[in-house]
């Protein structure tokens, strides 16, 4: 069963869901489903496969293929599911993209390419991109200048988004709380489409861009519970009560946002949940030293004091 194709009213919590190894590196098919099982139960309005916590790189693209046609049999059609498909040439792209739309998928997620210079060349490989992936393939911009490189100002944004098939916006520059306020502006202003905004940034930010204008959030903190219920609480006018709950989650937040250690931190999370069996990550993957575990379950059983007493 496939779902609707992700338009500009997507809101909610997005989870990035890592990809399940076993210890030997092979995929783990009974994970799969259950972490998806976990996601839905936790509340989740989409889920994002293939992104770069998904190990994506690591992958073949018939096992890209594989953990995407699985993660949407267990989905059926309840919640929209968003695949990454950037890649170093657009052909790979094309084939990844059609690959997964064919399957189900609700749209696809790119960025630009590293190492381009200047904004007429931002926008020129962004058009390409889009046309790589089918002329009617919605699809999400990943704003993420502290991987790529490659910073896209809110007028930049504002004139790709004429394209009617970019619905979504990651957004992912840091600082980046100006930049909602000012793509907000234009639209509200009538110089801009309006489109759909998620967070990210390991959700070190929910908060305040929920407050900036932001529709939710994508990322893949091991306890997305807790993003739905902020997001929630602030609908409902409990800012206090949201931002106490963001703040007893925001040291592992901190820990699981690291750069290069972050993806282990959250596997470790997720096998002591119970949602994957194992935190392996494939080769070449760093590994969790004796005081980096000693750490997090600390910090784990301080939350569970802090928030379930």
């Amino acid at each position: 069963m496939t779902t609707p194709l992700l338009d500009e009213t997507a809101r909610g919590v997005f989870v990035i869901a890592p990809t399940p190894f076993t210890a030997e590196g092979a995929l783990d098919m009974g994970s799969v489903e259950t972490m998806t099982d976990g996601y839905l139960a936790a509340g989740a309005s989409g889920l994002t496969l293939l992104g770069i916590m998904g190990e994506a790189p690591k992958l073949t693209e018939a096992e890209s293929l594989t953990i995407v046609s699985r993660v949407l049999e267990v989905v059926a059609g309840r919640i929209p599911v968003v695949v990454g498909v950037s890649a170093p040439g657009f052909a790979m792209m094309r084939g990844l993209a059609q690959g997964v739309m064919a399957a189900g998928a609700a749209g696809v997620m790119f960025s630009p390419a590293a190492g381009l210079k200047g904004d007429e060349a931002v926008i020129a490989y962004c058009a390409q991109a889009a046309a790589a992936i089918g002329s009617d393939v919605p699809y999400v911009l990943q704003d993420y200048p502290q991987a790529s490189g490659v910073v896209m100002t809110a007028a930049m944004i504002a004139r790709m988004a004429e394209d009617p098939r970019l619905v979504m916006l990651k957004a992912e520059d840091w600082p980046g709380l100006d930049k909602i306020t000012a793509l907000r502006a234009l639209s509200a202003s009538g110089r801009m489409r309006r489109i759909s905004i998620l967070g990210g940034n390991g959700g070190l930010f929910l908060p305040t861009e929920m407050e900036r204008g932001a529709d939710g959030i994508m990322t893949g903190y091991a306890y997305p519970e807790m993003l739905v219920q902020v997001i929630e609480m602030l609908a409902a006018g409990e800012r206090e009560a949201a931002y106490d709950l963001f703040d007893a989650h925001l040291p592992l937040i901190r820990t699981e946002h690291q750069p290069g250690l972050g993806l282990a931190v959250r596997k470790y999370i997720l096998a002591r949940r119970g949602l994957i069996a194992s935190p392996a990550l494939r080769p070449p993957g760093p590994k969790l030293s004796p005081e980096a575990v000693a750490e997090i379950e600390w910090l784990i059983g301080r939350l569970e004091r802090r928030t379930y007493q």
